[in-house]
């Protein structure tokens, strides 16, 4: 009878099992003031860099020294853009989108079909050829420079844009692979057993299932390694010595030392080496985004 009695209260008030669960789960949610703190701060930490470095691409030399760094210009002034593209700033750019296209599409291909080989083939060839890839994952390019800068020498490639494609594309390999593996793990075995029925080859499964479905892994891939040799410093620096064989980041370093102390000058080539990458994530931000969060749910 209270048992009945105690049911009936609650359907009248409305205060059962499940609606007494969810007023604790709501008084229980509190403001996570610490948290919201931390990722201001950390903000500002990369805004504040990012708006410096535009603001003083537009000053004046003149000016610069004697205003406020974080105060933006009465008047937008393109000076520095112009002196930075009169100083062959063409040439490093095509130099550098020939290096990153050069070694990306070679990379991603040989990592993407290395990747589908090792998750679809059987053998102790094919589980060597993986350890082997992770390996290269323990090796830094500084602790190789020496030997790849004997091989390129012997090869008479040395001050040339293969001294820095070849050595790109071996670097890019071990964590490509790594990527694509885990991406290729999650299709499902049924759709290639299907396929192999309808009377599809391996080379057929490989481009008409894998890669359609591991589409954002591929970009995920492209635009990390993109991002490492766009912005490759060690590699041009050591393989090339003439000026028309530099890219970007080894023009920048090259504008500090023409210009000494013009600081708008190098902001404004910093933002004109930027532009092309910010492009590049604008495009692929969503399949960049489901290529890092998809992969590694097992």
């Amino acid at each position: 009878m209270a048992t009945t009695l105690t049911t009936g209260s609650d359907q009248v008030t409305g205060r059962g099992p499940r609606a007494s669960r969810k007023g604790k789960a709501k008084g229980s949610e509190r403001p996570n003031w610490l948290g919201a703190l931390i990722a201001w701060v950390w903000l500002a930490i990369v805004i504040i860099p990012i708006y410096w470095i535009v603001v003083t691409s537009f000053k004046l030399q003149a000016n610069y020294f004697g205003s406020n760094p974080l105060k933006p210009p009465t008047s937008l002034d393109w000076t520095n853009y112009k002196l930075v593209l009169d100083n062959d700033f063409v040439q490093y750019f095509v130099n550098s989108v020939l290096v990153t296209a050069g070694t990306l599409i070679p990379a991603v291909l040989i990592s993407f079909m290395a990747a589908y080989a090792i998750v679809r083939g059987e053998g102790v060839f094919l589980r060597g050829t993986n350890s082997l890839f992770l390996m290269g994952l323990a090796i830094p390019l500084q602790a190789t420079i020496i030997p790849v800068y004997l091989i390129i020498i012997r090869l008479h490639l040395y001050d040339t844009l293969l001294a820095m494609i070849l050595p790109s594309i071996a670097f890019a390999i071990p964590l490509s692979v790594l990527v694509l593996s885990n991406f290729i793990r999650d299709v499902p075995k049924e759709l290639f057993e299907s396929m192999r029925v309808d009377g599809a080859t391996e080379w057929g499964m490989l481009w008409r299932l894998a890669f359609p479905l591991t589409r954002p892994a591929l970009v995920t891939v492209a635009i990390y390694n993109g991002l490492q040799v766009w912005n490759g410093f060690l590699l041009p620096l050591i393989m090339t010595t003439s000026p028309s064989k530099r890219t970007l980041p080894l023009a920048i370093w090259t504008f500090q030392g023409q210009y000494g102390v013009n600081v708008p000058a190098i902001a404004a080539s910093v933002c004109l080496t930027t532009l092309p990458i910010l492009a590049l994530y604008i495009v692929g931000r969503r399949q960049l985004l489901s290529g890092l969060t998809a992969g590694f749910s097992k």
